[in-house]
């Protein structure tokens, strides 16, 4: 693959914290763009301290966070507040292709960082804006993050609960991923618009409107008044053919057999239940559904007889959709993990390998990142290709706008 990276070329300001807009961001130079990570002098953007703070984290003395959240990008500390931060700010806004904000609209409106201030900057920028819940309409000032607005507003959590328990609770930035890549679908549209009409634009999503999304079936549903259907506990299952089952060795299996009007002898073949298959009780795919606490009751010693590795063994060999409930540690050491490319290896010996983002390309692979900028790394060095002589700069810390 000689062939340059298909977003070389392309400058990006990151001027967003936490995960969604930081992580389109990583997405963008993973395939070349120079991204510029605007962060506050100091602490630097607050994610950068979450492998610390976040209760939910996996427990660790590296930041494996910043290394998949800030990885190839440049670090320049400046503080926005001050006035003198934005003749800096504008020279970069006029050089910039895609620029992508995710602060509430009332925080861009008082720093002037919105489209309408971007525009006559740079008619050619990309200006990307991500919000918890939407641009207009009375919550647009909320703050959001991915539990309350993408999981919680957008029905997930509730729609995914057990009859009769309490919502559950996602864990750490699953929404703000899927996300993510939104964006960087939005940023792709507004480029190709670009070279269509030679003109910048605004783009965008929320994250109100991408757990709307993800929960589209059950969302699409209730639109027209179909009647919403309660989830059953694995215990006492809708279908029993998609269900979850302990096997021997304390695994989950995920039975799905959709297709139980063609599968049943086979699946019962499979299980070493051949009684089960002219069993007058199950032979008709709506009795197999009617009197699913009574097929789950048949199923559930055999599956806990065998391990899952043994399950795996024997169902794979028959066309029946099945499959493990993963856990983490199982997904690093995944032999089909490292062929669909899930994890990437990194020059940052105390963070050696990562999550990679999840495009694959033909014609060109992501870049291998090292260690992430410290904030304000690249201060000197992306204010000298501004122009900036040494007295600026220097003009510029004393007033605070530099870190």
């Amino acid at each position: 693959m000689s062939d340059p990276l298909p977003l070389a070329g392309l400058l990006v300001l990151d001027v967003s914290t936490f995960i969604a807009a930081p992580a389109a961001a990583v997405a963008l130079a993973d395939y070349g763009a120079d991204v510029i990570k605007i962060e506050p002098p100091g602490e630097g953007d607050p994610h950068r301290h979450n492998y610390k703070r976040a209760a939910t984290y996996p427990r660790s003395d590296s930041n494996f966070p910043l290394q998949l959240d800030g990885r190839l990008k440049r670090s320049l500390a400046l503080d926005l507040k001050k006035p003198e931060a934005r003749p800096v700010l504008e020279k970069l806004v006029r050089r910039a292709d895609i620029m992508i904000v995710n602060f509430p609209p009332p925080a861009r409106e008082r720093l002037r960082l919105r489209w309408e201030d971007m525009e006559p900057l740079n008619p050619r920028l990309v200006y990307c804006s991500l919000t918890g819940y939407g641009e207009t309409g009375p919550d647009r000032d909320r703050p959001g993050f991915d539990i309350t607005a993408y999981f919680g507003r957008s029905g997930i959590l509730d729609s995914a609960r057990y009859e009769g328990g309490p919502p559950g609770i996602s864990l750490p930035a699953q929404g703000d991923r899927a996300t993510a890549m939104t964006l960087v679908a939005a940023i792709l549209l507004g480029l190709r618009h670009r070279d269509q009409t030679g003109k910048g634009s605004w783009v965008g999503t929320s994250l109100y409107a991408n757990g709307a999304w993800a929960n589209g079936t059950t969302l699409a549903g209730a639109a027209i008044g179909g009647t919403l259907v309660t989830r059953e506990p694995p215990d006492k299952p809708k279908n029993a053919l998609a269900n979850l089952y302990r096997t021997r060795d304390d695994r989950w299996l995920q039975l799905l057999v959709v297709r139980d009007d063609r599968m049943w002898s086979t699946f019962c073949d499979a299980i070493g239940r051949t009684d089960l298959t002219d069993d007058p009780r199950f032979t008709d795919r709506e009795e197999r559904k009617r009197r699913a606490r009574e097929l789950h009751a048949e199923i559930v010693p055999v599956f806990a007889s065998k391990t899952y590795a043994e399950w795996e063994a024997l169902l794979s060999k028959t066309g029946i959709p099945f499959g493990v409930i993963g856990r983490a540690v199982d997904v690093v050491d995944d032999e089909q993990a490292r062929h669909a490319g899930i994890f990437a290896e990194t020059a940052n010996p105390e963070v050696p390998r990562t999550v990679n983002n999840p495009i694959r390309l033909g014609f060109a692979k992501p870049r291998t990142s090292g260690v992430p900028a410290a904030v304000g790394q690249h201060n000197e060095e992306v204010l000298r290709e501004l122009a900036y002589s040494d007295a600026e700069i220097e003009a510029l810390k004393k007033a605070g706008a530099l870190g």
